[in-house]
């Protein structure tokens, strides 16, 4: 399928913030302004789209699956809206693929940018469309008050400058409950990215958050490995080492993983209590994985700060370097 590229976002586009897994109910006021300041100070102009209220969600956090959908093709269909943002993640986004209009998707192409549970959506639409996606911040993401620097950087390189990014790791990193409590952090200092096997391997990007990557398998909704694909997976802190191997594992045994040339691996949560030695260990273990580059605890996840990823883009791995761009 023709990869499609989306416009990069300028001064006085309109960014709508659509909620298709939880919704706005859970992220505080004070997160919700300062995500908004963030955003206009590169000129653009923050709307909500119709059915992301307080009032409107269910038990799960989430409203139904028409109203999602809805917003969804609002964001696509308005055309001066040139940038859609997910609100924050959740369980349920594969609840809507099937519902989807992708041909609407399709005749107006725009940045679409979330991650986590969100992964089922940039799955779907890049299988069906082609579209580049973005694996980065949420609009909640952006109302970090300290600490989000590092992931406002790389938001502003891929989606308002040149869309080209060579990573260098975060200085610190945190991976607590900063949403509680805005004034009352904790940092650590990143030991850097673990080069897990050295080489070269250049390719397009596929995954996002692996459990969630998983639920499409077996469906016309998961990307294909197409030949030369660059693997990016992370996972939340419930993610244990055995969980994650066994994820890992599916998607090894499905008959396009051949065509995977490389493996980049997000940053585990502290309560995952995944080691190096460990990953290590089980990705050493895969005969499938033996000649591929891997480099590992790169600023992805569910820890911050974040990369923004295109999806669908192409990537570069060289030795425990990583470029990427649209």
């Amino acid at each position: 399928m023709q990869k499609i590229i989306p416009e990069r976002l300028k001064k006085g586009d309109k960014v709508m913030v659509i909620a298709p897994a939880r919704g706005i109910k859970i992220i505080g006021q004070d997160c919700r302004e300062i995500a908004r300041q963030r955003l206009e100070s590169l000129g653009l102009e923050v709307v909500f789209a119709p059915n992301t209220s307080d009032e409107n969600w269910d038990y799960m956090g989430s409203s139904s699956v028409e109203k999602r959908v809805t917003d969804i093709h609002t964001a696509f269909g308005d055309k001066s809206v040139k940038g859609i943002l997910t609100m924050i993640g959740g369980f349920n986004s594969n609840q809507l693929i099937t519902s989807i209009d992708y041909d609407l998707i399709k005749a107006n192409p725009k940045i679409f940018c979330g991650f986590s549970d969100i992964t089922a959506l940039h799955g779907a639409i890049g299988a069906k469309t082609g579209l580049v996606t973005y694996y980065g911040p949420h609009f909640s993401s952006l109302g970090m008050k300290y600490g989000a620097d590092y992931t406002f950087e790389h938001f502003i390189k891929m989606l308002v400058t040149d869309g080209k990014d060579e990573i260098e790791p975060s200085e610190v990193w945190s991976d607590d409950l900063w949403f509680l409590d805005q004034e009352k952090r904790e940092f650590d200092a990143n030991e850097g990215y673990w080069n897990i096997h050295n080489g070269v391997a250049k390719g397009k990007i596929i995954g996002g958050n692996l459990g969630t990557f998983c639920l499409l398998l077996g469906t016309p909704y998961r990307p294909k490995f197409e030949e030369d694909t660059i693997l990016f997976i992370e996972d939340t802190e419930g993610c244990s080492l055995p969980e994650f191997e066994r994820l890992l594992q599916s998607l090894i045994y499905q008959d396009d993983f051949k065509n995977v040339k490389g493996l980049v691996i997000g940053r585990f949560q502290k309560g995952s209590k995944v080691t190096r030695e460990g990953l290590e260990y089980i990705l050493n273990t895969k005969p499938q994985l033996k000649n591929l580059p891997i480099l590992a605890n790169v600023d992805f996840g569910h820890s911050a700060p974040l990369l923004t990823i295109p999806l669908g883009g192409a990537a570069e791995l060289k030795d425990g370097k990583l470029k990427y761009q649209n």
